[in-house]
């Protein structure tokens, strides 16, 4: 299960409407922003695939500037390939 760390970035007049946007999405938790619109979320999804996905559909959210990647742990997805090719 990939899971990622990430800082997004929002309107800060609108902050308080995208935090709930943004914990109302599935696999998305939030664990900090601050006044100038830094948000710091985990996200948890099944494939990096669908975790990408996730990234597209917060960038879709009109008060959303930026996601920023910090940190990415897949090892359980790369085992998982390493095994099928055995």
């Amino acid at each position: 299960m990939p899971i990622g760390g990430f800082v997004i970035n929002v309107d800060p007049e609108r902050i308080e409407e995208s935090l709930v946007r943004l914990k109302g999405l599935a696999g998305v938790e939030i664990h900090g922003s601050d006044s100038k619109g830094n948000v710091v979320a985990v996200l948890e999804s099944a494939t990096s695939e669908d975790m990408e996905k996730m990234v597209k559909d917060i960038m879709k959210i009109e008060t959303v500037f930026s996601v920023g990647l910090t940190y990415f742990h897949a090892e359980d997805e790369v085992e998982k390939k390493e095994y099928r090719k055995k």
